[in-house]
């Protein structure tokens, strides 16, 4: 594998390296020893599946509490999405920073979202399928979110969300009180 730094500090964009010939390729999808030599440690505990039917459909942006926070590979099985972190580490130098990139089938990239990251998506075509390696079981209570279109973030979605969650479309904007008393330290 090839860990590709983003310009959020910590986060990277994880290329496979493919070993080919006639029949096709094998590459790894996950490798704790690469990860590790990489300076990531990822103990993975729960491995999900999304599938989103429409493009246009969003998901996000999604972290959970500490001590239930998580950090993230991701991968786009089938279909295209953009993916979207936003670093939420009060004393990070990218603090309330996002970046995205296109995951894809065909490209096989991977998002590596560290803890202390929100994270989303939007499907850019039909039948969008995803896949998460994560290294924390869901706890409903620690779970938060921002909403997609928070002004603070001013993300820059590739396309107008078509379907998004009423969950997902009313996150309130940033508000220390409810996203993490840690955030306070790092508003500005």
């Amino acid at each position: 594998m090839k860990f590709h730094p983003t310009p959020l500090l910590g986060a990277h964009t994880i290329e496979l390296e493919k070993r080919g010939d006639e029949r096709g390729f094998f590459a790894r999808f996950y490798c704790q020893r690469e990860f590790q030599s990489a300076g990531i440690p990822t103990p993975i505990v729960q491995i999900n599946n999304s599938l989103s039917a429409k493009a246009g459909t969003l998901r996000g942006m999604h972290y959970q509490l500490p001590p239930a926070a998580e950090v993230k590979i991701v991968r786009c099985i089938r279909g295209a999405l953009y993916d979207v972190i936003i670093d939420l580490r009060p004393d990070s130098p990218t603090f309330c920073q996002w970046f995205g990139a296109e995951l894809s089938a065909e490209n096989r990239l991977m998002m590596y979202v560290p803890q202390g990251f929100a994270h989303g998506f939007i499907t850019l075509t039909d039948d969008t399928e995803a896949f998460y390696l994560v290294n924390a079981f869901y706890t409903p209570d620690a779970e938060r979110g921002l909403r997609f279109n928070d002004p603070r973030f001013n993300v820059r979605w590739p396309q107008t969300p078509v379907e998004v969650s009423d969950k997902d479309r009313n996150w309130p904007d940033l508000d220390p009180a409810f996203h993490g008393t840690d955030l306070l330290r790092g508003l500005r």
